[in-house]
């Protein structure tokens, strides 16, 4: 489980990891067909089915050691507000490390995805897990876009992934190193 951020906290947040009793909470990022959409997952029909399928990915990665998103928790009313973490990928035949993030409706534009994006930034880079990071995002998706950005990232090129043309953003550690001084 070398990629995953338990217990790990931020200002305003703490990480652990995806638990089965989370399942309803979680169920409601898939009742939004716009988020589905954008999290490629048009093809599961019900929200039910979409987030059954998140589960199995994501206890896929944890035992697979191919990291996974962390449940993040709100520390001011200790509720799940979203998930967020560090995803093995195999891009155009290399491997890559990918920040990825999944707030819920209610608590999207409070700056919680940027906040848990770049703890998982830091923390990658400060265990020296790789020597960049991706994030791959659908094209239409402008606000993911937005925190990589925020995250240090720029957009480096488009990929197919999946059957779909994907942004890639990308972030080297020398870069990182830079704009964070020791």
């Amino acid at each position: 489980m070398k990629f995953l951020l338990t217990n790990q906290e931020t200002e305003r947040l703490k990480f652990r990891q995806l638990e089965d009793s989370d399942f309803e909470k979680w169920l409601e990022l898939f009742k939004d067909d716009h988020t589905t959409q954008l999290l490629g997952m048009a093809e599961y029909k019900s929200p039910q089915e979409r987030c059954e399928k998140w589960f199995e990915w994501t206890f896929n990665r944890y035992e697979n050691n191919l990291g996974g998103q962390n449940v993040l928790i709100c520390k001011e009313d200790n509720k799940l507000i979203g998930q967020c973490g560090l995803l093995v990928r195999e891009v155009e035949k290399d491997f890559e490390l990918e920040v990825a993030y999944s707030i819920l409706p209610n608590y999207r534009m409070k700056g919680f995805a940027i906040e848990s994006a770049k703890k998982c930034r830091d923390y990658a880079f400060e265990n020296n897990f790789h020597d960049r990071l991706i994030s791959i995002i659908v094209q239409e998706n402008i606000n993911s876009k937005r925190v990589a950005s925020r995250n240090g990232m720029k957009l480096n090129r488009q990929i197919n992934y999946g059957s779909k043309l994907m942004d890639l953003f990308q972030i080297n550690k020398e870069d990182w190193e830079q704009s964070n001084p020791v």
